[in-house]
């Protein structure tokens, strides 16, 4: 296997193994602040809420980031799911305070999320369109997708 796609393939795996962390540490912290009751009733329910979300959304971002990755570019979706975790950060940040503050980090995430979604579906139909038609438009959509992926920095 080609050594760039190889360390490509390491880049989604550290993504991974970085969202898991960020996903146990939040639920040590909100597990903590219930154990201590330092927090009052309704911040900790706040905080239930957005943990509950996380998990939920979990599993479809890492099957998305995979499938971008895979069918199209390892890098930008990498690239991606960097985002996706400093979005869910915002996201329980802003839980802990006031809830208004998480709404920036949740349609980060939506925005993040549609992305790696839109990079799926250009992959299963380049693959299709290679399959069936014998063309091969990877490598334009790459570089579209790599100049694409930097635009999510925009708020």
């Amino acid at each position: 296997m080609n050594t760039e796609i190889m360390e490509n393939i390491y880049l989604l795996v550290l993504v991974t193994l970085l969202s898991v962390m960020q996903n146990a540490f939040f639920a040590l912290k909100v597990e903590k602040d219930c154990k201590s009751q330092q927090v009052k009733p309704a911040a900790l329910e706040r905080l239930s809420i957005a943990t509950r979300n996380c998990m939920d959304l979990y599993p479809t971002f890492l099957a998305i980031m995979w499938c971008a990755g895979i069918c199209l570019s390892q890098a930008a979706a990498a690239f991606a799911g960097l985002m996706y975790l400093f979005s869910r950060q915002k996201y329980f940040v802003g839980y802990m305070g006031q809830t208004s503050q998480s709404t920036l980090g949740y349609l980060f995430g939506k925005r993040v999320l549609s992305f790696l979604f839109l990079m799926c579906l250009v992959g299963i139909g380049n693959f299709l369109l290679v399959k069936y038609w014998s063309n091969d438009y990877k490598e334009y959509i790459q570089t579209i997708t790599n100049a694409a992926s930097t635009l999510l920095l925009i708020p």
